[in-house]
């Protein structure tokens, strides 16, 4: 009954020891796999274990015998660029000195480097002969089984391990190029997705936002027409020609949306700076602008700045009613600076719908531009945005 207990206690550690060898086994496979060793190191490891072995045969070994063996190991350096010549060089060395290492090794290289399959065999059946001794003093039938049963093994061996390593890297490659088709289907598969969504988009806008602000355009025509003062007919006006440009970029962006995905056609036409005083005019605010900035600005930049304004005067308007508003812009240290500060509300807030998207899409368009830009309350209860650009280069100007 004793020796259950013991027999339950050296199974358990057996198994124990068993599982832990395994998992020492899978991290040294996992390692190996993952750090290749360079080229140069096991060309040297190569070499040596080939000069080790002319150099421990080379005792009572005839001067030719060692100078084969010698040749056959320099012979390895150039198995990488001359798989067959390097080959051809360890042959004598195999039949007359000691180069079974070089031979094995050059052997293991063409199965690695060459596709003719007569080739390999062709110096498979060389290593046979010349490792089984069958060129040389006759031998009794049990030397000669023992030898043709190393001679094979010398022969199909290294031959085996070098297919081996030419197939796995043909299936890498094969793998890398699976997997690089795959990618492809899917980043084709993303673009349809988005071409999709935005063809319905652009249906959206063009079914429901585009027919209300006509709607709106419309009405605010028939207000103009029957205004009852100046004033009145001034707001409807203002309404109208909002509306109109409105329209206009809506249909260039619905344009924009139903054109093929990933094509570099532009919104026409663009804004520059010598439109912010139509804008500022058209907001309707009480604005100071001190807009000191040169037309030659690149184009990005000039578009930049203007939706800047165009998204801060937008904001005052929902969130400050008949605030002032100071807009300021300069060119200052190679950059530009543009603010937009507005004091604190002095009408009822108007409650329009808000994405929160403005600020986001602002910071995206200025991120792309390598700039940045700031936005915070004031200490009198306003707000303030503040762009900053680098100028980068200059449109040249148009010659008269």
């Amino acid at each position: 009954m004793a020796d259950r207990p013991t027999a339950g206690r050296v199974r358990r550690v057996l198994a124990a020891t068993d599982r832990r060898l395994d998992l020492l086994v899978d991290a040294g496979l996992r390692w190996v796999r993952t750090r290749r060793a360079a080229w140069w190191f096991l060309d040297v490891l190569f070499v040596a274990a080939a000069l080790a072995d002319a150099v421990l045969d080379i005792s009572g070994a005839t001067t030719l015998e060692t100078v084969l063996s010698l040749v056959a190991a320099a012979a390895l350096l150039l198995r990488r660029r001359f798989p067959v010549l390097a080959f051809a060089l360890t042959v004598p060395g195999l039949f007359v000195g000691s180069a079974v290492v070089a031979a094995s090794v050059a052997l293991f290289t063409l199965g690695e480097r060459t596709d003719r399959r007569w080739l390999m065999l062709l110096a498979a059946l060389v290593q046979f002969v010349g490792f089984g001794g069958f060129v040389g003093p006759p031998q009794s039938p049990g030397e000669i089984v023992v030898s043709v049963v190393y001679a094979l093994i010398f022969a199909l061996g290294p031959l085996a391990v070098g297919l081996l390593v030419q197939t796995r890297a043909r299936l890498t490659g094969q793998l890398v190029e699976v997997h690089r088709a795959r990618e492809d289907e899917r980043r084709q598969a993303a673009a349809v997705a988005l071409s999709r969504e935005r063809a319905l988009l652009a249906r959206e806008m063009h079914d429901v936002v585009s027919h209300q602000v006509t709607l709106i355009a419309v009405q605010a025509g028939a207000m103009q027409m029957a205004g009852r003062d100046e004033a009145e007919r001034g707001f409807a006006r203002t309404i109208r020609q909002l509306c109109v440009v409105t329209l206009q970029e809506l249909r260039e962006m619905v344009q924009v949306l139903r054109a093929s995905g990933g094509t570099d056609r532009q919104i026409a036409p663009q804004p520059v700076l010598a439109d912010l005083p139509r804008l500022i005019a058209e907001s309707g605010l009480e604005t100071r602008a001190t807009v000191d900035l040169p037309d030659t600005l690149a184009q990005p930049l000039q578009r930049a700045v203007y939706r800047f304004v165009q998204e801060g005067l937008t904001n005052v308007r929902k969130h400050a009613p008949d605030a002032t508003v100071r807009v300021s812009g300069r060119v200052s240290a190679g950059h530009v600076l543009v603010d937009v500060v507005n004091g604190p509300a002095r009408a009822e807030r108007l409650e329009l719908p808000g994405s929160g998207l403005g600020l986001i899409g602002l910071g995206e368009r200025t991120s792309l531009l390598g700039g940045s830009m700031d936005s915070g309350p004031q200490p009198d209860d306003g707000f303030a945005l503040h762009l900053r650009l680098p100028v980068g280069h200059l449109q040249p100007t148009a010659p008269a």
